[in-house]
């Protein structure tokens, strides 16, 4: 398939780039889990070797031949001028190119955990540049997986994947429904909440005898985890602070928590 200049932004091949947001993606006809937009040749590298299929890509001139390497003949790649791009999708190609991609079918929370020894829970962290800062972190420390809540942030929103390096398309993941239910399917594990609970245990103390499977649940942005969750858990469990502070952004918090215990 030749590259396809842009000659017609109102052409319908261009409308996955066309201001869409994250929802109306994930909602997109004649798919069958809806897009999702990879940023960036590593990103879109990460993505199809995890399996994922393109639908098309929008390259910058200069990128195009990347771009071609990348998918093969058989995907379209559309290319023009950065104002062009712009224009078409509200923002700038810092990257050089952008893909819309399938959304792979969400894995079974069992299939997730089957192999997992060390797993992250996100719960209601709604902000997406966190979700991707979390995934980046812990993946690269070492977790098996990452678990999210219902009303946590989509880890393939956009800026989560931009900001996670694609990592959120290698790090197995999935969602959890009630705790209740969450508890049953994490059986086998010693969940460890972090939160700033009176009882809450040293994550040095923790650590030194973390036991052979251990999920590591953190919660909303200034909320913290719902009392369900602490209900749910085994351990409570601190990061100790100095100069009076109290906590550490969700982010660090969980590359911390998982560096202590992946030792």
């Amino acid at each position: 398939m030749p590259v396809i200049p842009i000659t017609d932004l109102s052409d319908p091949r261009l409308s996955d780039y066309s201001h869409q947001t994250d929802v109306a993606l994930k909602k997109a006809q004649g798919t069958e889990h809806g897009l999702y937009i990879a940023e960036s040749a590593l990103v879109l590298e990460r993505a199809l070797r995890a399996g994922h299929r393109p639908r098309s890509v929008l390259a910058l001139g200069n990128t195009v031949e990347e771009a071609v390497a990348l998918v093969g003949p058989d995907v379209p790649v559309f290319s023009g001028p950065p104002h062009v791009l712009e224009q078409l999708t509200g923002y700038l190609l810092h990257r050089g190119l952008i893909a819309s991609m399938h959304r792979p079918a969400l894995r079974e929370v069992e299939e997730v955990l089957a192999a997992a020894r060390r797993v992250v829970i996100l719960e209601n962290v709604a902000d997406p540049t966190n979700v991707g800062a979390i995934f980046r972190s812990v993946a690269g420390i070492g977790a098996d997986a990452v678990l999210v809540t219902a009303r946590c942030s989509d880890p393939f929103y956009r800026r989560a994947i931009r900001v996670s390096m694609g990592t959120v398309l290698q790090v197995p993941w999935s969602r959890i429904g009630s705790w209740a239910e969450a508890r049953q399917q994490l059986s086998g594990f010693h969940i460890a909440a972090l939160a700033l609970s009176p009882d809450a245990v040293s994550l040095r103390e923790f650590a030194a005898a973390a036991p052979e499977r251990v999920a590591l649940v953190l919660g909303a942005e200034g909320e913290g985890l719902t009392p369900e969750a602490l209900d749910a858990a085994d351990t409570v469990v601190r990061i100790p602070m100095a100069h009076g502070i109290d906590s550490l952004n969700v982010a660090a918090t969980a590359a911390v928590a998982m560096y202590a215990i992946a030792q």
